[in-house]
């Protein structure tokens, strides 16, 4: 699938790490480094812009080591991309961990997803067919 893209930034536009990612590790496009403290959030731009096909998302998700390795996740995760949206790619990022981090220019900071999905159209009903699950939820089964 072909999307377009403006890239505003002075880095390499966001690529596939492996022959089998989902996703491309995007990074922070800034004239200076943000220092992120702890439980503090900010807005992260990428400097790219882009244009999805209808019925396609671009999901922006955190990176595992910075959330493992350093509390460093994104705040709204997925963050959705939607189709007709047109302006900056931002990623809000969130400091969970005890220690201030430094965002440095060309960090990377999450990763982008792009997947299809449907619009559903509601059709209005008195009651719903019965499951084995029925209402069950949070937990219902059990913690091992």
């Amino acid at each position: 699938m072909k999307v377009r893209i403006i890239n505003t930034s002075h880095h390499a536009l966001p690529a596939y790490a492996t022959a089998l990612s989902a996703g491309m590790d995007l990074r922070a496009n800034l004239e200076k480094s943000v220092d992120l403290r702890p439980l503090e959030r900010c807005l992260v731009p990428t400097g790219l812009y882009i244009a999805l096909p209808p019925g396609m998302e671009a999901q922006v998700r955190p990176r595992s080591g910075l959330a493992l390795k350093k509390g460093i996740t994104v705040l709204n995760s997925p963050g959705t991309i939607d189709a007709d949206y047109r302006g900056e790619i931002c990623v809000i990022l969130v400091n969970l961990s005890d220690t201030p981090f430094r965002i440095e220019d060309g960090e990377r900071v999450a990763q982008l997803v792009v997947a299809r999905h449907e619009q559903v159209e509601w059709e209005p009903v008195q009651e719903l067919d019965d499951t084995d699950r029925g209402t069950g939820g949070f937990g219902h089964t059990g913690a091992k």
